[in-house]
């Protein structure tokens, strides 16, 4: 009976705490892409500096993060990996259609932790490697490029049995960092942090542009923070630190969606 009496005081104690973290005013949560991980940190920072708002940051793979929006998470604004669930948030009901825009143009790159074993698609092709490891294409839109670079180069048949699946772009780094996999296809932004390995910056005519899309969630509506975050995410000052992190942009414009 205590114990039982123990858990509704730590349950009553954990809404109270969450009721008073969503009333605050100069905070707003943000859904974040695992791919996008190391830049929104570097962009809450600044956004701190420059609006005096906190944005707290939630990440994980695109698809695990759409099903939670729609599970009615406390999210206010979604940075995904891909166009496509931010427009389904969208028609759903859960999203602003007129706050969505692209962020970030993604880069897909194959990294191994190992200096000087990978070079360019040669080494897809010669295949001397047990395990390469990608994001699950299902969820990580990482894992759809991924699959599709395979197939564009024809080697998709031959590899798929020594393939790994991480839940998130994330995972799939830390496969290969732990020697789970010889290789992995990652990123361009989570690469400049790295002071070893090799990798190849694959080339865009082999996959799908990977366009992240971000938008304002119904729940944000009323967030001053939440809409401030919006607007700073198309400034030039953030467009800036997202270049000089591996991706590309766009030029945003009035009415862009």
């Amino acid at each position: 009976m205590m114990k039982h009496t123990g858990l509704k005081i730590v349950f009553a104690f954990t809404m109270l705490a969450f009721s008073a973290f969503g009333a605050r005013a100069d905070a707003v949560n943000v859904a974040v892409a695992a791919n996008f991980t190391d830049t929104a940190k570097e962009l809450s920072r600044v956004f701190r500096e420059r609006t005096g708002h906190d944005a707290i940051l939630s990440f994980g793979s695109s698809g695990q993060l759409y099903t939670q929006i729609k599970e009615h998470a406390p999210f206010e604004v979604f940075l995904s990996a891909d166009e496509e669930r931010p427009k389904k948030l969208v028609s759903e009901g859960l999203a602003l259609g007129n706050e969505g825009f692209v962020y970030a143009i993604g880069k897909l790159v194959l990294w191994s932790k190992a200096t000087a074993f990978v070079k360019n698609e040669e080494t897809l092709k010669r295949n001397m490697f047990s395990k390469i490891a990608i994001a699950n294409p299902a969820v990580a839109p990482y894992g759809v490029a991924a699959v599709e670079v395979m197939k564009a180069l024809g080697v998709y048949e031959t590899l798929q049995p020594k393939i790994v699946q991480g839940n998130s772009i994330a995972q799939v780094f830390q496969f290969v960092n732990t020697d789970n996999a010889e290789l992995g296809f990652i990123a361009l932004s989570q690469i400049p942090n790295q002071k070893e390995g090799s990798w190849w910056v694959v080339p865009e005519k082999l996959y799908k542009p990977i366009r992240q899309g971000a938008v304002l969630l119904k729940a944000g509506e009323k967030s001053d923070a939440a809409k401030s975050f919006i607007t700073f995410l198309k400034s030039p000052l953030a467009r800036s630190i997202i270049q000089k992190s591996g991706y590309a942009t766009q030029m945003i414009v009035s009415g862009n969606k």
